[in-house]
């Protein structure tokens, strides 16, 4: 997402979110200061900048019901509003800064080189979390089969031996798989080169 998009999507959010929720009178969350509020806001545009309409309509409907305070009038906290969108709208690999952080790191380098890295994206699509040590092992162990299996099916290919068409398909599917993550590994890099 160029910085023309990021802005196209955060007035997006702002009309399609922020604005409908405090015309249905929600206000300021108790015990934080209208800076701290307009702060919190503005960070809540810019993360979900990559929603589409729609899913943003939803997403206001849903956040009406989970009105804070006494009287149910209070906006809720941006934590419980992104919880609720990765529901309803995950981000693309591409959209997330842990995402691209995690492949743009030495873990995400030998992911990549030790061909693991499909499994490690698998996992952090669902637990959005800088991954742990059993994290890791899992995704390893996981991946340990198809590591072999191309490896075997590469070394058919190249012997001369024909190769199935599920066999084939599993070599597309994998190398494409790893080409994302590359592909994601370099976003990450151009991100840290322009910070």
């Amino acid at each position: 997402m160029d910085s023309a998009e990021q802005a196209a999507g955060e007035r997006r959010v702002k009309r399609l979110l922020v604005e409908p929720l405090q015309q249905r009178g929600l206000v300021k969350p108790a015990g934080m200061t209208r800076v701290e509020f307009d702060a919190m806001l503005d960070s809540l545009c810019a993360k979900l900048a990559y929603f589409t309409e729609v899913n943003l309509m939803a997403l206001e409907e849903a956040m009406a019901g989970m009105a804070s305070g006494k009287a149910r009038d209070r906006f809720p906290i941006a934590q419980r509003i992104l919880e609720e969108a990765v529901k309803i709208q995950p981000p693309a690999d591409d959209a997330s800064p842990l995402i691209r952080a995690v492949f743009a790191h030495s873990l995400g380098h030998d992911a990549i080189a030790q061909g693991w890295a499909p499994e490690l994206l698998f996992e952090l699509r669902k637990v959005r979390l800088w991954p742990n040590s059993y994290l890791i092992l899992q995704c390893r162990e996981r991946a340990e089969p198809h590591v072999r299996r191309l490896a075997h099916l590469v070394d058919q290919r190249a012997a001369g031996r024909g190769l199935s068409g599920d066999d084939e398909a599993f070599i597309r599917k994998r190398e494409a798989a790893m080409e994302k993550c590359r592909w994601i590994s370099s976003l990450g890099q151009m991100s840290e080169g322009a910070a």
